[in-house]
């Protein structure tokens, strides 16, 4: 027995060799995180992957997928649905060339069946669209990229439909001058194919047969237009003969040890291209694995249509790659291809052989956005608070889409314009680097420990509005601040400044408040200027004033002139005289200077969201409007911009929001819309409005039947109808008669006469998506209809139309959940508890029902809008009638709408933020 140790000890120690060396074996420059996974873990073909536990934001969710039990893709990492990115950050070595691969597997993690759609991008970069459509298959997206600095940023954002997630994220470092190109300092190569053609098997070859862990997907796997049109007579032939690859791209043996050959002369595909058409980088991969007799040859010429030129070329692979067994790989590094590539390899007439092809590669170039050219310098703001959360969000600062407290402008290098920092615990003095942000228009420090003296803010000229009270700076108020010719807003009290309040700045004109700061004393003034100064003796009344009235500006400071684009012509429309208000006329061109005057230089914000922000304003007439100012000057802004001006500049009815006109100049979009002095439906029903009052059930329903009245309008009343496509109840508007318009027609498509569908990029909100829509891709105005049900159920339940804890565990969608009650008989269970009772249950039935109908599965079991509206009018009868009033009520009346009071005010100061509309999208 004693006599076997040694001989089990050395069979042990042999095996912890032997596994030393497999652990070892793998590439330097190789991460693979396994999303929202929890240990460390070798797979099984010796891939090392690490969870991705150090990222602090998104929710992991357990999935379980037929056919597949690779652990990576048992988890992955979910965002919220918000206006936020969310990045991973790599590690990199500068001047060297990486594959970044990211994977998506659905799984219906989310329990909702809404196929995610939203972006990916890397830096300031826009990587990809990610479009689910099956549950159970993997989306894969690789970039070959030269790293130009010690990290790389991997961002997910901008969700369009359900939540931004992640399977998996894996770099891999190439070396050498593998995928060197020309352009490489500009532009990114984006993976669209790497085919392993006459391959004996549908599995990939990956690593370790490819050391760099490329994919190289098998010809046999059968896609939807991946490889299709293959000529008659194409053979797999194989070989175990090793192959002599010394060559730029390195492509592995095994994928060079298959090919096809067409037997009778011809080769020919066709394959859809992911992300082209574009200017592309290709490569095929040759390798004579057949023996030929001395007598035969194999000359051959790639015919691309369209491309003569390609036409010129022979191959003959023996002869190029000088010998056999050897790879040739020709290629073109600036090649113009289109989405379906169309391709043939066909024999020459003095040669025996028909065509052979290994493999095939084929990159479509993406070009860099090299961001916003304040990074060097909030980046180095960030290194004072790297341990806080608010500094881990990653990427650009401004771009796809800015950091959570920054604003950006809209230029195509785009400058910090607002940085909000409030409240955020932050500590020492001031980073000096802010004050390199030369484009900043807005800051905002106040709240927090900041200690040290106000930095000399000089080199921000457009500075507006500074926000640092409540801090613990010391020092004097510095005289620097007198050269800022914009300033207009200065906070700076309950501070330990001491010292003289410089003269200069009493003269500004500008809000001054120093109060607070017992050291700090008033200079003199010059009393042939307007200004105010709030200091130590001035009362709270005028502090609040000061607050009421500061201003938002969010202008990029020096002006460029905008060209005056076109806009989008729309065809002529037959309007019913009987249903409009007034003339289909052209809207009316404001000037910027106009806008200016009126809105008191955009003093006064009252909405923000995905279009840009809305200021309230003032005509010289006295009529109140909302300005809706573009913050995207990207090629979909500007359509919208465009849609929506060409739109409503033709449609008038007394329930659409009227558009009063537009300004297109000073490099500034923006569209002026009659002032909705109550907001929107969505506030009023579970919103900052709601605070223990409710629109009663009456009221619910006149709103119903005013917007319905609207899309009856959009759908009946056009020629050709106008289909909405993003109705909400964010865009159904109340004046201050609480009568409903609908508003924000930038979606919105019109119908082609005698056609049943429109053939539509999917656009909405998530919620009120009609499902059928998203799957074919085909608009009707059955769409609109879905998006009204979901309206409906929301009136009646004081409900969001997508809540993660308002439906139960295993719900998250309003139709979902209100059909499980309604088709039980339990209508009571879906009923907004702040309606007390207070409504006729014989009226609720009627407009739950009408709006499952609404919500039915497919269009053309939905009803018409007019059908709709006949079902919400009879509700309101019978509402009336039990109230003992046939007649209408008056609608200014404030008690026939609220339980509780709400009176709506003209008064300007007192205008609630919260409330002022149109919503911006």
């Amino acid at each position: 027995m004693e006599s076997r140790v040694p001989f089990v000890l050395s069979c042990l120690s042999l095996m912890l060799l032997l596994l030393l060396r497999l652990s070892s074996s793998q590439m330097p420059g190789f991460v693979s995180l396994d999303c929202g996974g929890k240990e460390n873990f070798t797979d099984e073909i010796g891939l090392r992957w690490t969870p991705d536990d150090k990222l602090t934001y998104g929710e992991i969710s357990t999935i379980s997928v037929v056919n597949e039990t690779r652990k990576q893709y048992m988890t992955l990492r979910h965002f919220p649905a918000d206006s936020r990115k969310y990045c991973y950050t790599f590690d990199v070595v500068s001047r060297t060339r990486y594959l970044l691969r990211a994977t998506f597997l659905y799984g219906n993690f989310d329990r909702n069946n809404v196929y995610p759609k939203f972006d990916i991008s890397v830096g300031a970069t826009h990587w990809s669209t990610i479009v689910i459509s099956d549950a159970n298959t993997i989306e894969v997206r690789e970039l070959i990229f030269l790293a130009s600095s010690p990290t790389v940023s991997v961002c997910l954002s901008n969700a369009t439909t359900g939540q931004p997630f992640i399977s998996t994220l894996e770099l891999r470092q190439f070396n050498g001058s593998v995928y060197y190109t020309a352009y490489e300092e500009h532009f990114y190569l984006r993976v669209s194919a790497r085919i392993n053609f006459g391959a004996e098997s549908d599995a990939p070859i990956r690593y370790p047969d490819d050391p760099f862990d490329r994919i190289w997907e098998s010809d046999s796997v059968k896609k939807a237009n991946y490889l299709v049109d293959v000529a008659v007579g194409t053979e797999k032939i194989s070989t175990k003969v090793p192959i002599e690859v010394n060559k730029d791209e390195m492509p592995p043996m095994k994928v060079l040890q298959t090919a096809v050959v067409g037997t009778n002369g011809s080769l020919t595909y066709r394959l859809n291209l992911e992300g082209f058409p574009g200017i592309g980088w290709a490569v095929t991969y040759f390798a004579e694995i057949e023996d030929l007799a001395p007598d035969e040859t194999r000359k051959f010429r790639l015919i691309l249509p369209g491309q003569p030129d390609m036409s010129k070329a022979v191959v003959n692979i023996e002869e190029n790659a000088l010998g056999k067994y050897r790879l040739y790989e020709p290629g073109y590094t600036n090649l113009s291809l289109p989405f379906v590539l169309s391709f043939r390899f066909g024999k020459t007439s003095d040669s025996s052989r028909g065509p052979l092809l290994n493999a095939m590669e084929i990159n479509k170039y993406l070009e860099k956005n090299d961001g916003s050219p304040d990074g060097e310098a909030i980046f180095s703001v960030l290194s004072h608070y790297s341990a806080s959360d608010w500094a881990q969000e990653g990427g650009d600062p401004c771009l796809p889409v800015p950091w959570s407290w920054v604003r950006c402008s809209s230029d195509i290098q785009p400058r910090i314009v607002s940085i909000v920092l409030s409240g955020k615990n932050l500590t020492g003095n001031i980073p000096l680097d802010i004050t390199k942000l030369t484009g900043l228009v807005e800051l905002w420090l106040d709240g927090n420990k900041l200690t040290g003296p106000i930095p000399d803010f000089t080199g921000c000229m457009d500075l507006r509005i500074i926000h640092l009270e409540n801090n613990q700076l010391t020092g004097a108020l510095p005289t620097s601040l007198r050269n800022l010719p914009n300033l207009r807003e200065l906070y700076v009290q309950n501070n330990m400044l001491s010292g003289t309040v410089p003269s200069d700045l009493l003269i500004k004109g500008l809000v001054l408040n120093y109060s607070g700061n017992f050291n700090l004393h008033k200079g003199i003034r010059k009393k042939s200027h307007m200004y105010v100064i709030i200091g130590s003796a001035v009362g709270a009344a005028v502090l609040l004033l000061a607050t009421v009235i500061s201003c938002f500006f969010m202008h990029t400071g020096k002006r460029k002139y905008y060209e005056q684009g076109s806009l989008v012509s729309l065809p002529s429309q037959n309007l019913d005289s009987s249903k409009r208000d007034g003339p289909a006329e052209a809207a009316h061109c404001f000037s910027f200077s106009e806008i200016e005057n009126s809105t008191n230089n955009f003093e006064k914000k009252i909405g923000s969201g995905g279009f840009g922000v809305v200021y309230y304003g003032k005509l010289k007439d006295g009529k109140e409007i909302a300005v809706k100012v573009l913050t995207s000057n990207s090629y979909q802004g500007k359509r919208e911009f465009s849609n929506e001006v060409t739109l409503l500049s033709r449609i008038h009815h007394r329930n659409l929001v009227q558009l009063l006109g537009y300004c297109r100049e000073e490099g500034n979009s923006m569209l002026i819309y009659e002032f909705m002095h109550n907001g929107t439906l969505k506030e009023h029903l579970y919103g900052p409005l709601t605070h223990g009052r409710s629109i009663n059930w009456i009221k619910r329903l006149e709103i119903a039947e005013d917007a319905a009245k609207g899309i009856e309008y959009l759908h009946t009343g056009c020629v050709p109808a106008v289909i909405h496509r993003d109705l909400k109840s964010s865009n159904i508007l109340l004046d201050k008669d609480m009568r409903a318009k609908v508003s924000d027609f930038g979606l919105s498509k019109l119908a082609i006469d005698g056609v049943s569908h429109v053939s539509s990029i999917v656009r909405g909100t998530v919620g009120y998506l009609d499902p059928e829509y998203y799957i074919s891709q085909q608009l009707t105005d059955k769409s609109d209809i879905y998006s009204f049900g979901v309206i409906l159920l929301e009136l009646i339940s004081g409900q969001e139309a997508i809540s993660n804890d308002s439906f139960g565990a295993n719900c998250r969608n309003i139709v979902q959940w209100a059909k499980l009650h309604i088709e039980s008989g339990d209508i009571q269970g879906i009923i907004d508890p702040a309606l007390r009772k207070n409504y006729d249950l014989q009226s609720m039935w009627k407009i739950a029902e009408k709006a499952l109908m609404c919500v039915q599965p497919h269009g053309h079991m939905r009803p018409s809008i007019s059908e709709v509206l006949k079902e919400i009018q009879d509700a309101l009868a019978i509402e009336r009638e039990a109230e003992g009033n046939l007649d209408e009520m008056p609608i200014n009346s404030v008690h026939s709408f609220m339980t509780t009071g709400l009176g709506a005010t003209d008064s300007y100061l007192s205008i609630d933020e919260s409330i002022g509309q149109p919503a911006a999208r």
